[in-house]
C-alpha cells in the first residue's frame, strides 16, 4: 500500500478521535491527536502533485496547535526568552530575500512604470484602509485591533512572487513591486501606523522607522551586495536560504502563538474571520484596481496578489519591537499561513485560466 495513502488514512483516524474527544468535553486530551492529524496530513500531501504546495502550511498548523496546547515549551528555555530570537530571524530571512534579488529588479520601475505605480499605491491604500475599517468594527481590545492595521500597513512578502509565478501572472512586475514596497516600508509603514493605529496604541514613528531599517533595509542591502559579489559561487547557500526562511517564519509564528495563547483562545475564530476578509478583499480590490486602469489580465493578477499578500514576518517583528508581541503580533501570525493557503488556491484556479497573452489563445477560451 502506498505510504502516502496510509498516512492519509492515519490523518483521518486522528481527526475523528480528536473531534470525538473535543466534542465529548475532553479537549485537553484531543491535543496530541490534532497534532498527529496535521503532521500525517502534511507528509501525505507530498504524495499528491496538486497538494504538495500545502505541505509547509499544514506543518505550520501542526506547530501552532502544539504551541496552543503546550505554550510553556515555546516561551523560554532555561531562562532564555525565545522571543529574543525573532528580530535576528527576520534579519536572516530578509538577508535571504536580498540574496535572491538583484539590482536589476529595481530597473523594472523604468520598464513598467504604470504597473509598478498602480501596484505599490494600491497596496499601501487598499490594505491599510481595509485593516483600519476591520479593526474599528471588530470590538477587539485596542492592541489586538492595532495588529490588524499593522499587517495592512506592511509591505509585500516574497511569497507573492512565488504565487504570481504559479498564477501565470507577470513575475517581473511582481518582483519589482515587492522590491519597491519593501524599500518604502521604513517611511510608509510607520507613517500609516501613526495615522491609523494611533487611536488604538501609542506609536513611536521614528523608533519604528529605525526598527524597519534594522530588520529590512540593512539585511536586504547586505543580501543584494552578497548576490552581486558571489552570485552562483555559493550553491549551498542558494539552496539553504529558502529552507532557513521557511523554518524561521514557522518558528516566529509558534513563539507568537504561545505568547498570545490566552487571547487567541478567546477571540481566535473572530480574528481568523477578519484576517480572512482582509486578505480576500485585498485580492479582489487589487485585481479591480488593475482593471480600472486598463491593465492586461496578467498584470491584474499580479496586482491582486501583490495587494493581498503581506510580509507577516516583518509585521511580527515590529510587534515584538513594540513590546506587544502577544497582542499586536496575533493578526500578523494568523495572516501569514492563511495567505499562503488562499494564495495557493487562487494560483491553482488562475493556472487553468488563459491570460489572453498565450500564442495559442482562442476566442472561445477567454476567461470571464
Amino acid at each position: 500500500m502506498n505510504i502516502y495513502k496510509l498516512l492519509s488514512g492515519i490523518a483521518a483516524l486522528c481527526l475523528l478521535v480528536a473531534l470525538y474527544l473535543a466534542l465529548s468535553g475532553n479537549l485537553p486530551q484531543a491535543g496530541p491527536f490534532f497534532i498527529a492529524f496535521f503532521l500525517s496530513l502534511a507528509i501525505s500531501f507530498r504524495g499528491y502533485e496538486k497538494l504538495k504546495g500545502f505541505t509547509y502550511t499544514t506543518i505550520i498548523f501542526a506547530a501552532v496547535t502544539t504551541a496552543l496546547y503546550y505554550p510553556q515549551h515555546f516561551q523560554s528555555v532555561n531562562g532564555f526568552k525565545l522571543a529574543t530570537l525573532i528580530t535576528p530571524l527576520i534579519q536572516i530571512i530578509m538577508f535571504g530575500m536580498g540574496t535572491s534579488m538583484s539590482f536589476g529588479d529595481f530597473v523594472g520601475v523604468v520598464k513598467m512604470p504604470k504597473g509598478v505605480l498602480i501596484g505599490v499605491v494600491s497596496h499601501f491604500i487598499i490594505m491599510p484602509t481595509i485593516g483600519y475599517t476591520l479593526a474599528s468594527i471588530s470590538g477587539f481590545p485596542p492592541e489586538i485591533a492595532a495588529g490588524i492595521i499593522l499587517i495592512g500597513c506592511s509591505p509585500n512578502g516574497m511569497a507573492s512572487n512565488v504565487i504570481s509565478y504559479l498564477a501565470k501572472a507577470n513575475l517581473a512586475l511582481s518582483i519589482t513591486i515587492t522590491a519597491i514596497s519593501t524599500m518604502l516600508a521604513p517611511i510608509v509603514t510607520p507613517v500609516l501606523m501613526s495615522m491609523l493605529a494611533g487611536a488604538f496604541v501609542q506609536i513611536d514613528t521614528l523608533h519604528m522607522m529605525w526598527d524597519i531599517i534594522k530588520m529590512v533595509i540593512i539585511p536586504i542591502g547586505a543580501g543584494l551586495l552578497f548576490n552581486r559579489l558571489f552570485s552562483g559561487k555559493v550553491k549551498w547557500l542558494d539552496a539553504a536560504m529558502p529552507l532557513v526562511s521557511m523554518a524561521g517564519i514557522a518558528f516566529i509564528i509558534v513563539i507568537i502563538t504561545a505568547a498570545g495563547r490566552d487571547s487567541l483562545l478567546t477571540i481566535g475564530p473572530a480574528l481568523l474571520l477578519l484576517v480572512l476578509i482582509h486578505n480576500l478583499s485585498g485580492y479582489t480590490l487589487g485585481y479591480w484596481s488593475g482593471r480600472l486602469f486598463k491593465m492586461s489580465e496578467r498584470d491584474c493578477r499580479t496586482i491582486a496578489i501583490e495587494v493581498g499578500m503581506q510580509n507577516g514576518g516583518l509585521a511580527s517583528g515590529i510587534a515584538k519591537e513594540m513590546g506587544k508581541m502577544a497582542t499586536v503580533g496575533l493578526a500578523p501570525a494568523i495572516f501569514g499561513p492563511l495567505m499562503n493557503i488562499t494564495g495557493s488556491i487562487l494560483a491553482s484556479w488562475w493556472q487553468s485560466k488563459p491570460t489572453g497573452d498565450e500564442a495559442t489563445y482562442v476566442e472561445t477560451g477567454r476567461a470571464h
